[in-house]
């Protein structure tokens, strides 16, 4: 299996003095088990626990004792010989035990040097919202997401390749190859099952068989996480029509023409937000950081994976045949694919996207999407064109305190002097699909 980006979080997390437990947050299958499994092989001992296999395990943690006990029982009960050395405990499928969560805080408590501490679970994100008392302050938590382009290069051999995109040094002559290969990702997706099968086999339709068991996986977890029916309907609603609807702005009345009422719709999507399956982007009408977001605006649908969107919408033909996937479904993938590269720019769990829409409500000015970078508001147009045709862009860069903008395009890398109607000069980043996991390098060296 393929090394995965979020492994440098994990030894950074390892290497705290004060560390705590921490939790991995993420929808599922997009690899934590396989993440913490390949994390092991820096320590002497792994001790894995799951709760959904072998629910026994949970009884571990049932009666009061000292830490150091309840470990010499841990490894009695996974029938491992202690090793000295360090070791690392992961307590997979978490959600399944009250009890246990509760209980992280005192591994954390008890300080104990050589143990490190990680759980993880699928369906965690929907305790939250339970009477559950959460162990606030004594835990920290990491985002694990699908895979990136440069991961998706590094599974499939193009290593050299790779260091070149992180350094930035794509020479013009590769930009072809290089966009060739993000296309393909694109339409794939970054679902880690899905990047290794194909990277294996280079077969697109054998991967349908996966797809379908990852959307079937989200389907049957429905009725775990829904609290009534009535949500319960509407969750397999979304999750059964909804993908059509990626990087559109929606309406939660009546969504793809159902009689489901905004509060009806708003708790359903509220729910599949905290499973990481989707995300409701809010827009902004700030210029100025911090980026707040207005939620008395519609909001755009973004979805964990571009190619679970490509197969349950059945867009992948268009996509598979499309000569720039700016072209592919009005252009709704490429800024899919964009917004999961943005994304995956932050492993913190609160890490959001935002795109900006002007104030004024009868102006149909809109980009599609905001970073915060330093003290600034960089504005993001995925489009392609002549420079004086991105309008919206003009009027975001003539109320800005600064001279950056970036579109993100199919061609190679350039940066031009642009002015606007009123005559402000700014510099725009014309940056290829592939360099948006370079985003903020880039700006570094502007």
């Amino acid at each position: 299996m393929f090394e995965r980006n979020v492994i440098k979080d994990l030894e950074k997390w390892a290497g705290k003095v004060n560390r705590k437990p921490l939790i991995l947050r993420g929808s599922r299958q997009v690899g934590k088990t396989t993440l913490v499994d390949n994390f092991a092989e820096q320590f002497e001992n792994y001790l894995y626990l799951n709760f959904e296999k072998n629910p026994r395990a949970m009884a571990l943690f049932e009666k009061e004792q000292e830490i150091d006990d309840l470990v010499a029982e841990i490894f009695l009960f996974c029938g491992k010989e202690k090793q000295l050395g360090k070791t690392l405990l992961f307590i997979d499928e978490v959600q399944n035990s009250k009890t246990v969560i509760t209980k992280l805080r005192y591994f954390y408590e008890a300080k104990i040097p050589n143990l490190y501490v990680i759980a993880a679970g699928s369906l965690l994100e929907t305790m939250l919202s339970k009477k559950i008392s959460f162990p606030v302050g004594r835990v920290e938590y990491l985002a694990v997401r699908p895979c990136t382009f440069n991961e998706y290069l590094r599974a499939i051999g193009e290593k050299i390749l790779e260091k070149a995109l992180l350094d930035r040094r794509i020479p013009e002559a590769l930009h072809d190859k290089t966009m060739n290969l993000f296309n393909t990702f694109t339409l794939i997706g970054g679902m880690p099952e899905i990047v290794a099968d194909y990277a294996e086999n280079k077969d697109f339709i054998r991967l349908n068989s996966i797809y379908e068991s990852l959307l079937t996986s989200y389907r049957d977890d429905v009725e775990k996480y829904a609290e009534n029916s009535t949500m319960s309907q509407t969750i397999r609603y979304i999750l059964k029509v909804g993908w059509k609807f990626a990087a559109q702005r929606i309406t939660l009345g009546g969504f793809a023409d159902s009689s489901y009422k905004p509060r009806e719709m708003g708790e359903a999507f509220r729910t599949l937000e905290k499973t990481f399956i989707l995300e409701l982007c809010y827009p902004t009408t700030d210029f100025l950081i911090p980026i707040t977001q207005d939620l008395k605006r519609s909001p755009k649908l973004l979805w964990l994976d571009c190619g679970l969107v490509n197969y349950a919408a059945n867009l992948q033909k268009e996509v598979f045949g499309a000569k720039d996937i700016l072209d592919a479904y009005r252009g709704k993938i490429a800024e899919q694919i964009v917004a999961q590269e943005l994304l995956a720019l932050d492993s913190r769990v609160s890490h959001q996207r935002n795109f900006w829409v002007r104030e004024k409500h009868s102006s149909q000015a809109e980009i599609d999407f905001v970073l915060q970078f330093d003290n600034k508001v960089i504005p993001i147009e995925v489009k392609s064109g002549h420079n004086a045709h991105l309008k919206s862009l003009h009027l975001f860069m003539e109320e800005v305190p600064h001279d950056i903008a970036v579109r993100v395009w199919s061609q190679p890398f350039s940066i031009n002097e642009v002015t606007t109607q009123k005559g402000k000069k700014f510099k725009l980043i014309n940056l290829p699909f592939y360099y948006v996991g370079v985003l903020e390098k880039v700006l570094e060296n502007i």
